[in-house]
């Protein structure tokens, strides 16, 4: 079945565009004129990925996210916006969305992000192993995690980090590493979006003098350690 894509831009223009390059790439696409429309939508038909402007009059892209992440509603989020500033992206990134492209961009750019985004929503679902390490239960078919008998709070993107690392420990992951395995990027991309969710992650877990577990080893990636 061809995936649904919902775009949701306040530019006509760009809304046309998108939608007939991604249909010529056989994704199935519906799209929305700002972010209250996009809200009614996904509450009626969800998709299975969503391409989100940053920068829209009603309510910008932030704000939807959040509205959806603070729903539980994990499906992957793309954020398109003409601000290239490193701050930008982690707001994006920091309010709950997977990743974060900035304009102008290459529409095979886009489709190849989004092919990512969409195989690595089922890979952490098709999990089925609980995870009980460093104090931690990771429980991946509830999408739980729980330190020291506490729910962590993670977004899509921060458990699946975690899961990942949690189910090596003690093995040093580079960055390109943790792209293709959380990420599901198999080419070449610019971003520091590996290290803000590190540095997310760290933020949840070294509550209460908590120690810290994830570890930065220096020219090479993060490991967790026991």
């Amino acid at each position: 079945m061809d995936p649904k894509v919902l775009i949701v831009d306040d530019d006509d223009a760009i809304l046309k565009s998108l939608k007939r390059g991604l249909e010529l790439e056989k994704f199935n696409v519906y799209t929305a004129n700002g972010g209250r429309n996009a809200l009614d939508i996904i509450e009626s038909d969800p998709p299975d990925i969503i391409v989100l402007d940053i920068n829209m009059p009603d309510i910008d892209g932030i704000t939807v996210t959040q509205r959806l992440r603070k729903k539980n509603i994990q499906i992957p989020i793309c954020i398109l916006s003409a601000r290239d500033e490193t701050t930008d992206r982690v707001i994006g990134l920091e309010s709950g969305a997977d990743d974060y492209l900035v304009k102008p961009f290459a529409l095979q750019e886009l489709i190849a992000r989004l092919r990512a985004l969409i195989r690595r929503a089922q890979v952490i679902q098709d999990n089925d192993q609980t995870i009980t390490i460093q104090g931690l239960a990771i429980d991946p078919q509830k999408h739980l995690c729980l330190q020291n008998g506490e729910e962590l709070k993670l977004t899509r993107k921060e458990f699946e980090l975690l899961y990942i690392l949690a189910q090596n420990p003690n093995i040093v992951f580079n960055r390109k590493q943790l792209l293709h395995k959380v990420w599901g990027y198999d080419f070449a991309v610019e971003t520091n979006v590996v290290d803000v969710f590190i540095g997310y992650l760290r933020k949840k877990l070294e509550t209460n003098n908590t120690a810290r577990i994830i570890h930065t080893v220096h020219s090479v990636g993060f490991v967790l350690k026991t």
